[in-house]
């Protein structure tokens, strides 16, 4: 792996955790002092970009986009297309797949992921997009490397930029919602440690109803709303505040926002 982050380092917990042995796992991180932590606490080598590539079958590029440039620069003086057959998986947000390919050898196979960042507690969903070179077994591979912390669905490449809107940006808004409604208790009066374990619990019970019920969320929002009651009460204030059309005009720009970095020029 590239990039020692906080995503980085949750999907090397998740392998180890899921049973990976970390003599197979190998970090390269450009600040020593962070990769001698990532070592210590899972046991795993911290070397260089040409070491850590050298007879890896899987090489996941976990740095900011920024740096992407950087790490291909580097990737391009290792020992890439060797003896072993190797992909390579970016987490680079908004990297389109041919920007890696137009800087790997002819033909190297590339796989573009979106995660997000409840990984860190194994219950993210990352979705995968294969590039013009990767196959089902890549696409396969990498469903396995990244179920060891959470869910993956593979979409089209062309499709990752909402994706990026609607789940890898998408904690934020969860975030923001339970910012909103712990403020709100505490000005109903609730302390602010009532109304935190209040709100955190109600999502965390909801999410699990989402998950495990069966029903969609229209069916489950109708059972808690009785006919003139206080969830009715309270779900027309929301509307009244076109709560709906902030949300779709909130993805719709980070959609957008997405497509931009997408098309940033080399």
């Amino acid at each position: 792996m590239i990039g020692g982050g906080r995503i980085g380092e949750a999907l090397i917990a998740g392998l180890v955790k899921a049973g990976h042995a970390p003599k197979d796992l190998v970090v390269a991180e450009q600040y020593p002092p962070r990769a001698q932590e990532l070592a210590g606490q899972y046991g795993i080598l911290a070397t260089t970009v040409a070491d850590a590539v050298e007879g890896a079958h899987v090489v996941v590029i976990a740095v900011k986009p920024a740096d992407v440039d950087a790490v291909m620069v580097e990737l391009g003086g290792s020992d890439l297309d060797g003896d072993v057959e190797q992909l390579v998986v970016s987490l680079a947000a908004g990297l389109p797949t041919a920007r890696f390919e137009s800087k790997l050898p002819a033909g190297f196979p590339v796989v573009r992921v979106m995660p997000n960042t409840p990984m860190l507690v194994g219950e993210g969903v990352s979705a995968i997009a294969p590039g013009r070179y990767a196959t089902a077994e890549h696409l396969a591979t990498v469903r396995e490397i990244l179920g060891a912390v959470g869910k993956v669905v593979t979409v089209a490449e062309s499709q990752l930029d909402a994706v990026t809107a609607v789940s890898g940006s998408g904690p934020a808004y969860v975030f923001l919602v339970a910012e909103a409604m712990i403020e709100s208790g505490v000005a109903l009066g609730l302390t602010r440690a009532t109304a935190t374990e209040l709100v955190v619990q109600t999502m965390v019970g909801s999410a699990a109803m989402l998950d495990g019920s069966g029903s969609t969320p229209n069916e489950l929002r109708a059972d808690v709303t009785s006919p003139g009651g206080t969830t009715a009460a309270a779900l027309r204030e929301l509307e009244r505040g076109g709560v709906r059309t902030a949300f779709h005009d909130a993805l719709a720009a980070a959609k957008a926002r997405s497509a931009e970095l997408g098309a940033t020029p080399e």
